[in-house]
């Protein structure tokens, strides 16, 4: 097994292509299928954000998982090849391991230690296990990701050092809008309901009258650069909750909710008006969202669409005659906002292009984390380290194996030549202690062996110390089978799922 992670980001390529090669919906579902279907690749994992689109695989060599992974990229995608393989990255074993682990802590991302990536990177692995892309492999270094982003996260206080990628938007989207207070709002302590979206908690057990303790969330409300805004929020995801929470903090008076599924855009709502008093939340049907644009001051969209979701037409009849400017904040790849609004007078639109060129010019979105940063790296490399010594020990099992099965045949031909030589008058009882202390001489002989190799193979150089076990003992690692012909469970296999049975 040969960890393989081919993709682009945000610092490898240009936006516009970013969004043609994102993979979502049926195409990402059809494009996971192939690859896994392919010889040179066993098991994969997709992390498509508005960041990045990156290719996680187990494959047989690095040059074969390559080509079948880019191929298929370019044929689902549209995308030629020579544009592609201009911006593609591939990292290879360690350095797809380290890759990953800093994607999940947040280190790659342009928002430097944001926390939405760590769910992202869930929910790219529960997919995979799901749909059966992902196997053994995959799944250890997905949960082995995880841990790391989470022991980043809580070890050395990122969240704490920098903004998230709804924050950072907001400081560059909203710095022409012109809001005026309600003074009819007032001041409030945020406590979001369990079950909300935006509370962190899970619902409340319906077996319980106790309520839980409330998570205050802010200090003085309304207080922020947001204060007595309209905000319009397209979609009811877990970005577009962390948008209308967000939006809420900073002191916004209204926030109109719309999504397809109308019973999340009202759940939200309903969840930001119990948690913030200083806040009129409600829910629009999503084919209405256009005719909320004349009464809102800024719109946030993410909504994960595969088209536009407003086009420059209706944001043009909307803002017809406005004086005051109607901001519009794109967090989505594919975009949902068409460009052409920025023609638009009084309209101005901030998307993933427009931050990648505001963390290029050196905003203050870093400020905080030179302390911080090189703890969370050394957390990534003492994390590789033990994810190599674990895969190369699981790697050398079948040498051991193998070992103690020949030295176990050894000993067994030997019981049985002795058999014969023995007295027949000695009892069961004294045989079966000879053929015991036998077998006990075998495995203590075998014992430092087997446990140095082990040792050894996390190494750097720790595949020639199982190479020579097996050249020494001349053994044979041949894959068992069980009476139908399957991989035994355990063994190393090229076919461990029936969704990437191999031709």
């Amino acid at each position: 097994m040969s960890v393989l992670a081919v993709g682009l980001s945000h610092r490898s390529s240009p936006v516009a292509l970013l969004e043609r090669v994102a993979l979502n919906g049926e195409t990402r579902t059809r494009a996971v299928g192939e690859m896994v279907g392919s010889d040179a690749v066993n098991e994969v994992m997709v992390v498509s954000t508005c960041n990045r689109t990156e290719v996680y695989a187990d494959v047989e060599d690095f040059r074969g998982g390559v080509a079948a992974i880019t191929e298929l990229l370019s044929w689902h995608t549209g995308v030629t090849l020579g544009e592609l393989n201009e911006h593609l990255y591939a990292h290879y074993e360690d350095n797809a391991v380290q890759h990953l682990f800093s994607v999940t802590c947040g280190l790659d991302s342009m928002v430097v230690g944001e926390g939405q990536i760590l769910g992202q990177v869930r929910d790219s692995l529960k997919e995979g296990q799901e749909t059966g892309s992902v196997g053994r492999v995959l799944n250890d270094l997905g949960q082995r990701a995880l841990r790391v982003g989470k022991r980043a996260h809580t070890e050395t206080h990122l969240d704490h050092a920098g903004a998230d990628m709804v924050s950072f938007g907001l400081t560059v989207a909203t710095r022409d809008l012109a809001v005026t207070p309600d003074p009819s709002l007032p001041a409030a302590e945020v406590t979001p309901p369990a079950g909300c979206p935006m509370s962190g908690r899970g619902a409340r057990p319906a077996d319980t009258d106790e309520s839980p303790a409330p998570r205050a969330l802010d200090a003085a409300l309304p207080s922020g650069p947001l204060t007595g805004a309209r905000v319009l929020v397209l979609g009811a995801g877990s970005m577009s909750a962390l948008s209308a929470n967000t939006v809420a903090r900073q002191g916004a008076g209204t926030v109109i909710v719309a999504n397809r599924t109308p019973e999340r855009a009202a759940r939200l709502a309903e969840c930001l008006n119990e948690a913030y008093d200083t806040v009129r939340a409600s829910s629009v049907p999503f084919a209405e969202a256009a005719s909320a644009l004349a009464g809102v001051d800024l719109v946030i969209s993410c909504t994960g669409a595969q088209g536009l979701v407003l086009t420059a037409h209706a944001v043009a009849a909307a803002s017809e005659g406005r004086t005051r400017p109607l901001v519009f904040l794109d967090l989505a790849l594919p975009r949902d906002i068409d460009p052409g609004v920025r023609d638009l007078p009084s309209v101005r639109l901030v998307d993933i292009e427009d931050l990648r060129q505001a963390v290029a010019s050196g905003g203050d979105h870093g400020s905080g984390h030179s302390s911080v940063l090189p703890l969370v790296r050394g957390i990534v490399e003492e994390e590789v380290g033990e994810f190599r010594a674990i895969r190369r020990a699981n790697e050398v099992a079948p040498t051991v194996v193998a070992l103690r099965a020949q030295a176990r045949g050894v000993v067994e031909s030997e019981l049985a030549r002795l058999h014969g030589r023995l007295p027949d008058d000695l009892d069961e009882r004294t045989r079966e202690e000879i053929r015991r202390a036998m077998r006990r001489v075998a495995d203590k002989l075998l014992h430092r062996p087997t446990v140095r190799v082990k040792e050894l193979a996390a190494a750097p150089d720790g595949e020639s110390y199982e190479a020579a076990l097996r050249q020494l003992f001349d053994l044979d690692l041949q894959i068992p089978k069980n009476p139908d012909g399957e991989t035994c469970p355990g063994s190393r296999s090229t076919a461990a799922r029936p969704a990437q049975e191999k031709a």
